[in-house]
């Protein structure tokens, strides 16, 4: 969907960046070695006697969702392919061996237990989630093409002065803005398009170009918390919290936003705080100059009007009974009719991300709709288990792994594990705010993991801007991760004190 978008020039460096990174012939080489070892814990572990795995009444077909579950841990954690690739083999292989459109002779229900129904498998790419994924793109280049984003970022900027320092903190609080709401990908590469004059006007020498280009991905990053739409990982936790068949927590949008902004806003303060600190600027003023301009006509009205119900609407859902992933569809349905997205539009939606969350979903309702996710809380005594090291464990794995690979793909994987625990430990997760505190946890802690270049899109973008060493990148990236990680619980556990969630 990047085409639109002004700094279209730094998300295709990322991806030759990446590109490199994946067919270089030593990787080749340890990609086919991966595949392998993949492959051979796969097998494996499908073949295994029933009884090794020691849960009594375990089915071949939750075998097999226990082999499709640690095939998907080691692909997404090794990333021998892309994220979303593995996703799409997950949903065939559990179409082919565990649902009841699956291979006759091996989904025999008598022999292999209950099957997953093949349309429930399937689904998982209609979920209303996924619509809520839709909802926020349309949004995005609606907002793009008529330049009202440019128009807006030179708006919210004007206030800041000429100020370095003021122009640094500007910057975030715009960046962190738009990433509520926009892809932060996006937000990144037109943010940095943006601070392209503001990096003529400082020393080379100076560390003022640092601070500048390492303020947008962070605020990138932080701002996504901000929404339930402004990172996936917010969205796969949302829609484990409100699963009718699952916690049923009903947690609404401007629910969401009540809590999270306050907690967004708070840590890119503290973050412009460190950054002017570890990297001053010592040129104190700089000219500020946003190019491009927004498009007059209806249409531009029409976009600001929608945006405005929409936003609106999200925050009103418990007073108007709409809920969260049918208003995301309204947008939608306005610029369709009025021909502002059209069909070439549709095909710049990132639809990689879509299959990637919708494999995860998959996943989920495997565990459960085959019963495995039953057996497993019998099996294994949850309940004797502290809330506190449930807490630290799952947000320092989530924390480690979103640091190495997607943190979608990181979500994806352990939400379905927590609900689980979450579900098994009841109400002794009480004294730690509920289930809420540990799944909302694990969508901050991949939001705060941002130490490398490859642990996110927009530090991707950032490093490919020439101006930051990685060594920067990690240095801030631990400050802000553990500040980010550390009042994200502290303001979890306050909310549900306060009976906010």
């Amino acid at each position: 969907m990047f085409k639109n978008f002004v700094g279209f020039n730094l998300v295709e460096e990322m991806h030759k960046l990446r590109h490199n990174k994946i067919f270089n012939p030593l990787k080749l080489k340890k990609k086919t070695l991966g595949f392998l070892f993949v492959a051979a814990v796969f097998l494996v572990i499908w073949f295994l006697p029933t009884e090794a795995f020691g849960m009594d009444g375990l089915t071949q077909v939750q075998q097999r969702i226990i082999a499709i579950f640690v095939y998907a841990t080691l692909m997404w954690v090794m990333e021998l392919v892309p994220a979303w690739a593995t996703s799409v083999s997950i949903m065939i292989l559990l179409l082919l061996f565990t649902s009841d459109s699956g291979v006759k002779w091996i989904c025999d229900p008598e022999s292999a237990g209950q099957l997953l129904s093949y349309k429930q498998v399937m689904a998982s790419f209609a979920d209303p989630v996924v619509m809520l994924f839709i909802g926020g793109f349309v949004l995005a280049i609606a907002t793009t093409k008529t330049g009202l984003d440019v128009h807006l970022a030179r708006v919210l900027l004007t206030p800041f002065g000429k100020r370095s320092e003021n122009i640094l903190l500007g910057f975030m609080l715009v960046t962190a803005l738009f990433s509520m709401f926009i892809s932060n990908t996006a937000t990144a590469a037109m943010m940095l398009t943006f601070l392209t004059p503001v990096f003529k006007q400082l020393p080379e020498a100076g560390k003022g170009r640092i601070a500048m280009a390492l303020s947008i991905p962070i605020a990138a990053n932080l701002g996504g918390m901000g929404t339930p739409i402004g990172t996936p990982p917010n969205t796969i936790a949302l829609k484990y919290l409100n699963d009718p068949e699952g916690l049923n927590l009903a947690i609404g949008f401007g629910q969401w936003m009540l809590f999270m902004i306050p907690l967004v806003i708070i840590l890119i303060i503290i973050s412009w705080i460190i950054l002017k600190k570890v990297f001053p600027f010592s040129q104190k003023t700089i000219e500020l100059k946003i190019d491009g301009e927004m498009k007059r006509g209806w249409q531009t009205s029409l976009v600001i009007v929608t945006l405005i119900i929409t936003i609106l609407l999200w925050m009103l859902d418990t007073v108007t009974g709409i809920n969260t992933y049918t208003v995301a569809l309204i947008p939608f349905a306005v610029f369709a009719m009025a021909g502002i997205i059209t069909k070439y539009d549709l095909e710049e939606i990132n639809w990689s991300v879509i299959w990637m969350v919708a494999g995860g979903f998959a996943l989920g309702y495997a565990m459960n709709g085959s019963g495995l996710a039953t057996l497993v809380i019998r099996a294994i005594p949850f309940g004797n288990f502290s809330p506190l090291i449930i807490l630290v464990i799952s947000g320092l794995i989530c924390y480690g792994l979103s640091n190495l690979i997607s943190n979608s793909a990181t979500a994806a994987l352990l939400m379905p594990i927590l609900v689980v625990v979450c579900t098994a430990m009841g109400d002794k997760l009480t004294s730690i705010g509920g289930a809420t505190t540990v799944l909302i946890g694990v969508a901050i802690a991949s939001s705060s993991a941002m130490i490398l270049p490859i642990s996110t899109p927009p530090n991707a973008l950032a490093y490919a801007t020439n101006l930051i060493q990685q060594k920067d990148m990690a240095r801030m990236g631990v400050i802000v991760g553990v500040f980010s990680i550390v009042l994200g619980y502290l303001v979890l556990i306050g909310a549900s004190a306060l009976h906010i969630l």
